[in-house]
């Protein structure tokens, strides 16, 4: 009866320790990670735009356009003003030209694209 009793009481004891571990993983079972963006944009835990991810994770694109862009080399031009249109059509944007006087690379202000003067001379 004592063996058994002690059994029950062994029991008793790894159940209530392992009923927070099931129930603290249940918890997070559900709850999205939290993937910072290319802004930075990272909310509380207790945030209530986090409910939208229920069940859902949360898809955030790793190829941030800003370091897409930085991988086009800049394009050198002989001329002085150039034109950028995003490639044109409908995925461009609108034309905007770009002034290359000044030494460096000039970027356009839709696309990030870089420019610079291939000669040093006007």
């Amino acid at each position: 009866m004592a063996l058994t009793m002690l059994k029950l009481k062994t029991s008793v004891g790894l159940a209530k320790r392992a009923i927070p571990t099931v129930i603290q993983a249940a918890k997070h079972s559900w709850e999205p990670k939290e993937v910072e963006t290319h802004t930075g944009q990272k909310w509380e835990e207790n945030d209530y735009r986090l409910a939208r991810y229920i069940d859902k994770e949360k898809q955030v694109n790793p190829s941030f356009a800003i370091n897409l862009i930085n991988e086009v080399p800049p394009a050198a031009c002989t001329s002085r003003v150039v034109y950028c249109d995003g490639g044109g059509g409908p995925l461009g944007h609108p034309k905007v030209y770009i002034n290359l006087d000044k030494p460096g690379n000039h970027s356009c202000g839709y696309c990030g694209l870089r420019f610079f003067k291939k000669d040093g001379h006007h």
